[in-house]
Order: structure tokens, then sequence, then C-alpha cells
């Protein structure tokens, strides 16, 4: 079985080569792109004509939180935030809490939903739910597999619950990683303690792994680093393992100094900017200077699922605190790509794709492209997605699930989820 794409404008995403072609896209995680001059008359596979459309490679997330979906339009926290440590207390620590199955199985089916109608055909996910945390990760799993987008998960370890929580969360991540890819997840270093993040170090060893942790999102997190262990959060981690794993994935990275950037830059870790949260918190600017630009990729942290907005918000805050040009953003745009093949997870092959219907006013081909990229196209322009060779897009529209049931299910649990918070 496959797909055919007639009369496509195909762009290559790593060189921006336009090619006119017609296109059969084979099914299943190892299948891949064949470009033909002609579809056989006597194929029964489906036909999209992308006649004036443009093909390109779909996109990936490189940092997410599926257990922020219900927060749209909750009601105010018990106190207001003074600072970013409180809004994780009185916010995000408070809804975290309130999950249940029910909820987070609503939150990932949204966020797939979400993701795959953005061009997003692949997820890496950090999550927390301190008292549903059995089973919580395969949730997430299915729904995503049910919606038909890839995804790289883990859950988040801390012992800001307690040590029988952050045990649970050690279990809870062996388990999946005994059946399914994935992560180490912690939540910071200042939620951590030796003990835990030596397990959690000792468990992506033996499961051949990474770490996904946040990494000096805000001051505090170097000040209780400092007081505690009169060490640097990088230093920290350095010494305790965590950098030596080319899957391991640092969240943000804004309050680093130099010999920091250093051991970050001289080790095999990624890292994950997410401007728009950055924004948000009101924590800083994301700065790559001293950084290796080859590992460092994009994320929304929850903030949304749309990884064409997060490249250009990178780009256009990144005037004023970074050193990013053109081929910059978009490089870390797509480098969650090269993260993945680079460690061997599936589920990102060719055979995802975007079809864009792009109407330009002028002109565009492999020498503008990035302009266009940068003040033209939106998800906006996203009419059909291809994921792993199956079509879970066409014309806007999901074609693996019942969406407008899928979000009546979401309204509900959001509104016991608000309920619980309130207590």
């Amino acid at each position: 079985m496959a797909i055919y794409l007639k009369n496509a404008t195909y762009i290559d995403w790593n060189t921006l080569q336009f090619v006119n072609t017609s296109i059969k896209v084979n099914k299943g995680i190892n299948g891949g792109l064949e470009f033909i001059s002609q579809i056989p008359a006597d194929s029964t596979d489906e036909v999209i004509d992308c006649k004036g459309k443009f093909v390109t490679k779909s996109f990936a997330c490189g940092h997410h939180h599926v257990y922020s979906a219900l927060s749209r339009g909750m009601g105010a926290p018990k106190k207001s935030p003074a600072n970013f440590y409180e809004v994780l207390k009185y916010i995000w620590w408070t809804l975290d809490k309130c999950l249940d199955k029910d909820s987070i199985e609503a939150s990932a089916l949204t966020t797939a939903i979400a993701s795959a109608k953005n061009g997003v055909t692949y997820v890496i996910d950090h999550h927390a739910s301190p008292f549903a945390i059995d089973g919580s990760l395969e949730i997430i799993a299915k729904a995503f597999d049910k919606v038909g987008v890839g995804h790289l998960l883990c859950y988040e370890i801390s012992d800001r619950d307690g040590i029988d929580i952050a045990w649970k969360g050690l279990e809870e991540t062996e388990n999946y990683l005994q059946k399914r890819p994935g992560l180490v997840g912690l939540h910071a270093s200042f939620t951590v303690s030796d003990d835990t993040l030596e397990k959690a170090v000792s468990l992506s060893d033996k499961y051949d792994s990474g770490l996904h942790i946040h990494v000096a999102e805000d001051k505090y997190d170097q000040e209780y680093c400092m007081k505690n262990y009169n060490q640097r959060v990088v230093e920290r981690l350095n010494d305790a393992g965590v950098l030596r794993f080319s899957k391991t994935i640092l969240g943000h990275c804004l309050h680093l100094e130099a010999n920091e950037k250093e051991l970050v830059r001289e080790s095999e870790a990624w890292v994950v900017q997410n401007s728009e949260s950055n924004l948000n918190n009101n924590v800083g600017y994301f700065n790559s200077r001293g950084l290796n630009s080859t590992n460092i990729m994009l994320g929304t942290d929850g903030m949304h699922s749309d990884m064409i907005r997060s490249a250009k918000s990178a780009f256009y805050v990144g005037q004023g605190f970074d050193s990013i040009d053109y081929p910059g953003f978009y490089n870390r745009f797509r480098n969650v790509h090269k993260y993945l093949s680079k460690n061997n997870f599936a589920g990102d092959g060719d055979n995802n794709l975007v079809v864009l219907d792009y109407d330009t006013p002028t002109e565009i081909n492999q020498n503008n492209f990035l302009g266009h990229f940068l003040f033209g196209i939106e998800s906006k322009h996203v009419q059909h997605v291809i994921s792993q060779g199956n079509l879970i897009v066409k014309d806007k529209k999901v074609t693996t699930v019942n969406e407008a049931e899928i979000l009546e299910f979401s309204k509900e649990q959001g509104k016991k989820l608000w309920e619980r918070m309130k207590k």
C-alpha cells in the first residue's frame, strides 16, 4: 500500500532544492519515498493532486508537555505567583497533582490532534502526574499511536512530592523502557536529590537511553544548586554523567556561565530552546553563544503544538538576545530530525510529509525559501499530513480519530480537572 502525490513541488528539507515530481510514499515505520515520472494507471492506492502545492518533510517537536493541554482558560491560581518558583508551585505543580488517567488521555489525544493539524508528526514529550504515575506513559503512547503521531516519551522524575513519588517515577520509567523506546525524565536539578539523580543515570545506562531535564530555566535553579551542592547546575549534571549520553536533552539552558556552556558544547548532549515559554514565564532569554549550534533544537514547552510558530519566535526574540540568522533559525527548527536519526529512533523517516497550500504572491525558490518560511509560510497552510506513510490529515481534517468526540471528552475532563484544582 502507498500514497501517490501527483504534480508535486518537492522541497528537500536539507538542501532546500526544489524538484517538480510525482512521489510514491510507502507506508510503514521504515517506509520511504520514490520519485516517479508517472503514476501507474492500474494503481488502486490513494492519489492526491498536489498541483500548485509544496511538499516537504513534516515537522517535529523537541520538547512538549502533554500534561498542560487542559490548562487553557483555567481559573487563576489560589495565590498570585511572585516569581518562577511560585509559578511552578501554584500553577503547574497544582495542575499535575490533579491529573488522573482520563485527563491524561484527554490531554494526549488533544495534543496529538493539534500536532498533526500543525504538520507535526513526531513529539518528544516530558510528562508529570505525581498522583497518577502508573501506566501514564503508556496512556500517552497509545493516544499518540491512535492519532498517528510519532513520539519519544519520558516521565518527569522528581523528589518534590517525596521519595515515594520519586521511586514511582523511576519504576514507571523502567516499566516503559522495557516495552518502548524512551528517555529518562527529570524535572530540574533543584527538585532532584543526588540519590535520585544517580538512579536515573543508572537507568539510562541500563536501557541505552538518555536524560531529559530542565536546566537553568530560572536563576533559582542555579542559586539552589550552589547553596546545596556548591556547584552550578551543568557542573552537577556533568559530574553525575548526564552529559555523556547522545540522547540527553537539556531544556532551556538560559542561565549558564561560560564554563557550563563549554561542558555542554564538548558533550554529546542536545539543547532544546523554548522561547515563547521563557517569555511567558519572564525567566530570561536564550543565548546560543558558546554552545554547539548543530546540537540546538526547538520545542514548545507545552505552550502549543505549532513548530513553525516556535521557529519564528526563536528568530524574532533572538534578534536582541542571541546570535541567529536565517539559516540558523531554520537549522534549529530541523535539528530535531538529526537528533532522532543520530540516536536511531524510528518513526521520523522520509515518509513523514506535509503538503502546503501556500498561496505566495511572489516567486518562491531554493534561494529565497527561508524568507518565505519566516515571513510567509504558516501552519494555516498545512493541507495534508502524512505520518509514516499514512494520511493522518486530509484537507485540514484529522482522518484517524473523531476529533469532535475527543474535544467533547477533553472539555469534560478539563472541567473535572479544574474542580479538583480548587480543593
